[in-house]
């Protein structure tokens, strides 16, 4: 069943205000690399780099070929959360940034907070709210990362996006127009049911929070992207998002939009739709 907020959103009711992402963009990323070594011909760097709260985030850069003449599209990868699966880590998107770099894109992969196991039954659920916020500030924090690399094209900047990553990636893109493009992979409309799997809420309490995590809500987000490119990709048998909830998000995005439902899969989606999404990209980043 569809929640009432994101029933709301099909409804075309009145969306709240953008929530102001602002953050300091003078502030040194004070990026400090590690040994890179050579994947298939392109290059990859471990990095840490500092966040907005002052901690040090572990992330990877993928380059392409030394010597690569003109100037590179650019992507952020923000990953999924589904431990205890090994890829649910900045290390989700690897190959797909290997293959793309060989074809001119620079990649960027971070680490997140719910690559830990356990983070969403262990979080404070009082504090979702500004998490959120404070997180899709850290999306756009790590796009200061990538776009310092050598020979960024402005106008091919994209966002790829999985579960979590996808939600604060459609955050960061709304308030971010530096963003050019969008992949949002098995999203929640609501950012508050997606909190509500752990712990449960019922009756008012549920509906309060609900309504204070409203204004975050994906799907608002995404109708914020107007004349920018989507992709979109879901399961037909994700336990967490229902074609339902999946087919409102897509009818919120008004602008250019590509819509992949894939049958039969669940929350991982598949290699179809791995392949499809690198067809996209290629595409939509005019790579070669």
């Amino acid at each position: 069943m569809l929640s009432a907020v994101l029933a709301a959103v099909l409804l075309q009711s009145p969306a709240p205000s953008p929530v102001p992402l602002d953050y300091d963009r003078d502030r040194p990323v004070d990026v400090q690399p590690l040994s890179p070594t050579d994947r298939q011909g392109v290059t990859v760097k471990q990095i840490t780099y500092e966040r907005l709260d002052g901690t040090r985030n572990a992330a990877t850069i993928v380059l392409p070929p030394a010597g690569a003449a003109g100037s590179h599209a650019a992507i952020l990868y923000l990953h999924w959360y589904e431990p205890p699966k090994p890829s649910s880590n900045r290390t989700e998107f690897l190959a797909e940034a290997i293959e793309l770099a060989s074809l001119g894109t620079t990649s960027l992969l971070i680490d997140t907070p719910w690559r830990v196991e356990g983070w969403l039954a262990s979080r404070d659920g009082s504090k979702d709210y500004d998490f959120s916020v404070h997180e899709a500030k850290e999306v756009r924090r790590a796009l200061d990362v990538l776009l310092a690399q050598p020979s960024i094209d402005p106008t091919r900047v994209a966002i790829v996006g999985h579960d979590f990553g996808a939600m604060y990636g459609a955050l960061a893109a709304a308030a971010d127009r530096r963003v050019t493009h969008m992949v949002y992979m098995a999203g929640n409309g609501s950012m508050g049911e997606w909190f509500l799997f752990q712990p449960k809420r019922e009756g008012a309490d549920r509906e309060a929070f609900l309504s204070t995590l409203h204004p975050l809500d994906p799907a608002l987000a995404l109708a914020r992207l107007s004349t920018r490119p989507v992709l979109l990709q879901f399961g037909t048998k994700d336990r967490f998002v229902s074609v339902e909830n999946a087919t409102a998000q897509a009818e919120a995005v008004t602008g250019p939009k590509t819509v992949k439902m894939y049958e039969g899969a669940e929350h991982e989606l598949t290699y179809t739709a791995t392949r499809d999404r690198i067809a996209w990209l290629k595409e939509q980043l005019r790579l070669r």
